[in-house]
Parts: C-alpha cells; structure tokens; sequence
C-alpha cells in the first residue's frame, strides 16, 4: 500500500519555517502522548489513537520493541524447538505494525519510528531476544562475537550487537541480518508519508553506528523514489554534551533532532539547555526541527514529578521546538487525564496563533522570577505566555501604535477552557496576573 509518495505531501522540515515540520504541505505541529511507547503491540490500539486524537493530538512513538508482556517478536519462531529464524519475517508482528501504520495514517497522527529499542539488547531481555545466537538457527556465538548473555546496562555499550558496522568490527553475518530487519521495517512504512525515523533510544553508542542507519535507510528510500527524514536520540541530558554534536552538526547525517533526554532537567535550567541549543542550530545557519519524542515526569517514577513533565511539555513548545509528547506511564504522564488537558490547551492556544512565524521571547518579560513564566511572540502582533503556578510578570508590547486595539485572552489549561478577551492598554508594559494558582496561559494580541 502507498501513501504520501509525492515529497510535498510528506512530512519534512518547512523551508519557510525551518525549526518546525510540513504534512500535506502545511505547517503541523506535533503534540502527543500515550500509555506505550510500542504502541502497535497493544490490543486497544484503535481505541487509544482515537483518544489521542480527540484532544489535538497527533504525535505518537513507534519504537520497534517486543520486551512487554503480551509482545510478539520480529520473527518466526519453529514450533518445536522455540529457535527463531532471522529469513522469515514474524506474520504477527508485521500485521500489527501494518495496522499501526494505517490507523496512524487515517488520522493524521505522526509516527516518529525507533529503528533499534536499544534496552530490547540488554539484559534479561537480550535473553529472549531472536538476535541472541542462542535463540535463532542462523548464527552461534561463535561465528559472530555476540554474546549469549548481556547483563550491563545500556549506557556502558558493551555489546557488540551495535558494534557490527564497517566502520567498527565490520561483523557481515550480523549486518546481514541486522540489514534485513530495516529492510522488512522500510517495507512497510517507506508507502507512507507520516513516519519519521529515529536510529536507536537514548544511546550511548558510538557514532558510526547511527550514521550507517541513516544513510542505509535514506538510500533505500530514494530507491524507492522518496525521501525520509532521520535522526538520532542520544543519552547525555546535557545537550552541550559532544554527543549531541553528531546530531545538530551533521545536517546530511540527520534532518532533525531528537533532545528528549533534555526532558531530564527541570525548571529554568530545561528551558535554558533548550534555548542555548536553540541559538546555536540558528548561528550554525542549521536550524531544523527540534523533537521530544518523550517528556519524562511523574511522581511513580523518579525522573522529575508530575508537576515537572506537566512544565515540560509548554517550556518544549514555547521554546520553539517541533514537537513534544508525554512519555509512557510510569516514566510521563502517558495520555492521563492530566495530558489529555495539557494537549487540548495548548492545541487551543497555538492554533489561535500564527505559530510557526514566532519564536521564544523571555526577553519581553520583567518582574520573572526563575521558572514563573515564559514567552512565545510574534512582536507586534501576537504574545502567548505560560504561567506555571499563577503569578504575575510584566510584557513589554512596545511598537508603533501599540496602545491601540489591544486584548488579552486568559486560557484556564487543566480545564481547556478559554476566558472571554478583555482589552488592555500595552502603552507601558502591560502587568500579567494569573486568574488563580496553577497551570495558566494568556494570548495577547491586536484585534485589528
């Protein structure tokens, strides 16, 4: 099946706005969240996009993962012997991700695939894994240098399963196989226009791993006669990290960038990692999207609390990135009740915005403190900002004639409802004071 094959139709970075995403030949920004990362391996699927699409939202994760109970593998396994066989592609498993692809379709919601769930190559999970020699017909350890058990964590990159490249141990047996997955997988989503690419998931693996990814699979796109946008999420949350540097340096490596692990840091110093990231890709003359594929926080967890992935999910998109999306319970929010009210609300105040011809500007507000507010405009005519527990700050809104003809709209964001415009006068720096505690937004703008 083929969909979207003509490029304009596809999603790909805006050349008009080159920080944000184009879909059917118009600037779509992308918002989301839902209970699973791997969403294509859940039995209510249709259901939950249905859901997420009620909202505004229209971003998921497609990581190609088969670790949670209930999952299928990749591959066939014999019926007798349990052993997989790495030439015949698991019926199960692609008709799930086949449906997952055309529900996604259907909607236009925007899938941003993981080529390689790095934690699926760990641990216990390594155990059961197909590519474990002891689990299929078609290699032993032996003959490949894979190990049989894999017992580190991720992060320490022991594993030679992502060392098999030819610029690294050059391990043909493997690649061959390794190559023959990406195959299957471009098979059936290279047909569709809404998927974006992603290499592997947070890693820490060196970079010609990635970069052999993007390139075999931009290759096979354009044998294909299309074209495809990829990127790579590393794992350090410091984003000046030199890692990163592979990602936001290398724009003929990778067409976008993924900072989810900047979903790590929390408050002001989250926005201000983002933005000095931000001012670099524009200096660079490389700016192009900015994703969040996932936005840890929540109090289950240990990666920042609820009120931390609520914030995080408006200082992504205030602070000119492409996309953000809440990560999967019990790491984010998912797409609880809380999301659901996060995504509506700001769909709300970004549609009611020229979005895409504004940038972030907390250099218009005065009398913040750290983390209180932040600013989204298009000087002169049109400001958001987000309070993140009540408050008051002062918006500078100078410009010829700017005392005349001028509102503001508070937005109450944990009820997605809109208060009616009441007119201001921005001669001098017009005073912002919240309508009560929590969670508040604000669109000021001309009303001619």
């Amino acid at each position: 099946m083929s969909h979207n094959n003509d490029d304009a139709n596809r999603i790909r970075p805006a050349k008009d706005h080159p920080a944000y995403w184009r879909y059917k030949g118009e600037g779509v920004l992308l918002l989301g969240g839902s209970v699973e990362d791997n969403l294509f391996q859940i039995p209510d699927l249709q259901e939950h996009l249905d859901l997420l699409k009620s909202v505004g939202g229209n971003y998921v994760r497609g990581t190609m993962s088969s670790r949670d109970e209930g999952n299928v593998w990749p591959f066939e396994a014999d019926a007798e012997t349990g052993l997989y066989d790495l030439n015949k592609p698991g019926r199960e498993f692609w008709r799930r991700f086949t449906r997952f692809l055309e529900l996604t379709h259907q909607r236009d919601i925007i899938v941003q695939v993981e080529v390689w769930a790095t934690f699926d190559y760990y641990r216990g999970f390594w155990a059961a894994n197909p590519f474990n020699p002891a689990n299929n017909v078609n290699y032993t350890a032996e003959e490949t240098a894979l190990p049989l058990e894999q017992d580190t964590h991720p992060c320490e990159v022991q594993s030679s399963f992502f060392r098999t490249t030819p610029q690294e141990d050059n391990q043909q047996i493997v690649l061959r196989y390794q190559e023959a997955f990406v195959d299957t997988l471009l098979s059936h989503t290279l047909g569709y226009g809404h998927v974006l690419y992603c290499m592997d998931n947070e890693t820490a693996v060196n970079a010609p791993w990635g970069a052999y990814w993007s390139a075999y699979i931009k290759h096979k796109a354009a044998e294909a006669g299309v074209s495809v946008e990829t990127t790579e999420m590393w794992d350090p949350w410091d984003l000046s990290d030199p890692a990163h540097a592979n990602t936001t340096d290398q724009p003929e490596t990778y067409s976008f960038i993924d900072i989810s692990q900047n979903n790590h840091q929390k408050a002001q110093a989250h926005w201000d990692n983002m933005q000095a990231q931000r001012r670099h890709l524009r200096a660079a003359g490389l700016l192009r999207p900015m994703n969040n594929v996932k936005i840890y926080g929540a109090d289950a967890w240990r990666f920042g609390t609820d009120i931390d992935g609520q914030e995080r999910f408006w200082r992504n998109i205030l602070g000119g990135c492409a996309s953000a999306r809440f990560h999967r319970p019990v790491s984010g929010q998912g797409l609880n009740e809380r999301a659901q009210s996060h995504i509506k609300s700001l769909r709300m105040l970004t549609d009611a915005m020229s979005w895409f011809a504004g940038d972030p500007h907390n250099d218009l507000l005065s009398d913040r403190t750290d983390n209180a507010a932040y600013c989204f405009a298009n000087p002169g005519i049109e400001y958001a900002v987000f309070f993140t527990d009540g408050g008051a700050v002062s918006l500078d809104v100078s410009g010829p004639d700017a005392a005349e003809g001028w509102s503001a709209r508070w937005l109450d964001i944990m009820a997605s409802e809109w208060r009616d415009p009441q007119p201001v006068d921005v001669s001098a720096p017009l005073g912002l004071t919240a309508p009560g505690e929590g969670f508040w937004g604000v669109l000021v703008r001309r009303d001619n």
